[in-house]
């Protein structure tokens, strides 16, 4: 016998059976009578050629710009509602294919072109040699593998921060997200944070096209390089970066230099500064002997000089000397001149006692 349900109960049986068989779904299809009530709720159906389905979800989770027609595959809940409608709660939607996911990639570039997040002036230079790296990537990836070997050939003694994410697939945003803001909130900030992932289809690149990774790129507090897919593909990650690398060995080619290279570009150089330098200390030697030579000159004619003056000076000394006066037939007087008064003279070869008879003042 049938069981007898209230509606209630009916709707509630309806979807604990769909939560048990069909926890979570994918459903591909074409976006029509997409709509946003309220700022905060998003209404779309979905359909193929065969049928249509209503989807719901919150403004908040919708990561990337749809519209009708574009193609996409939503990550959903099933439900029947209290209405007794059948539709889909949306927990993540993504373009699907070539055509829709350049369509929504074009729309959101347009949107954060105009807000100024991929402006050249806000871009930051990388620093020279960084000392610790900060690295965002799945480490089970061929792509971080090459980065890893490359680094390590070119430079060592890095210190290597890895926070390991899946780097595609609905949740690849929210880890790298919350990887970003990990490193961007630690007291001692890494000097660079690199944001790679390898190649793969337009599909499996998508979350580095998420708004709000998008964003959280632009926002970092550390300078971000990233090296997503291959040369010819560009994400909006890549266009919100400080730097773009072509690929995830590029990466690891422009934060180091080459240890090997410039050990030879330094020997190159001290080779060809050798002569310069050798040359240059000749020219050196060969101005300071002929400075010490001209000032070994200057200094003899400065003694000569002194010399003959001194000589001057003593010849001069001798014609003063008192005793050449005497011999020339002079003679001193010493004592009171004044009438009466006693003096003593000097001559050449005698020496008289003497009293003044007469004095006059003269």
């Amino acid at each position: 016998m049938a069981p007898k349900l209230s509606v209630s109960d009916f709707i509630a049986v309806v979807n604990q059976t769909l939560d048990y068989a069909y926890p979570l779904v994918e459903v591909e299809g074409e976006v029509v009578s997409f709509k946003v009530n309220q700022g905060k709720f998003v209404f779309f159906d979905l359909k193929d050629e065969g049928g249509s389905v209503g989807c719901f979800m919150m403004v908040f989770q919708l990561r990337v710009p749809i519209e009708d027609g574009m193609k996409v595959v939503v990550t959903a809940t099933p439900k029947l509602t209290q209405w007794g409608k059948f539709s889909l709660t949306v927990k993540g939607v993504r373009p699907s294919g070539k055509g829709s996911i350049k369509k929504s990639f074009e729309i959101l570039r347009a949107k954060l072109d105009a807000e100024g997040l991929f402006a050249h002036e806000r871009k930051r230079t990388l620093p020279y040699i960084p000392q610790r790296i900060a690295v965002i990537s799945s480490p089970q990836a061929a792509g971080y593998a090459d980065f890893v070997k490359i680094l390590n050939d070119r430079w060592s003694g890095l210190k290597v921060d890895v926070a390991a994410v899946a780097v595609q697939g609905t949740d690849a945003p929210d880890q790298i997200i919350r990887a970003l803001n990990y490193f961007n909130t630690l007291e001692d900030l890494p000097e660079i944070v690199v944001l790679i992932r390898g190649g793969g289809s337009v599909d499996d690149l998508a979350a580095f096209n998420d708004e709000q990774l998008v964003r959280a790129v632009a926002a970092s507090r550390i300078p971000v390089i990233t090296g997503i897919g291959h040369e010819t593909d560009i994400s909006l990650c890549d266009l919100a970066a400080d730097v773009r690398a072509a690929t995830p060995s590029n990466v690891a080619q422009i934060i180091v230099p080459d240890r090997k290279e410039i050990v030879r570009s330094s020997r190159l150089k001290v080779q060809s500064i050798t002569p310069k330098l050798l040359g240059s200390l000749d020219a050196i030697r060969l101005r300071l002997e002929g400075t010490l030579e001209g000032s070994a000159r200057i200094v003899e004619q400065k003694i000569d000089t002194h010399q003959k003056y001194i000589q001057q000076v003593r010849r001069l000394l001798n014609e003063l000397d008192p005793q050449r006066v005497l011999e020339r037939g002079y003679a001193i007087i010493r004592g009171q001149m004044k009438q009466d008064g006693i003096i003593d003279i000097e001559t050449s070869n005698a020496l008289v006692r003497a009293r003044i008879e007469n004095y006059e003042q003269k």
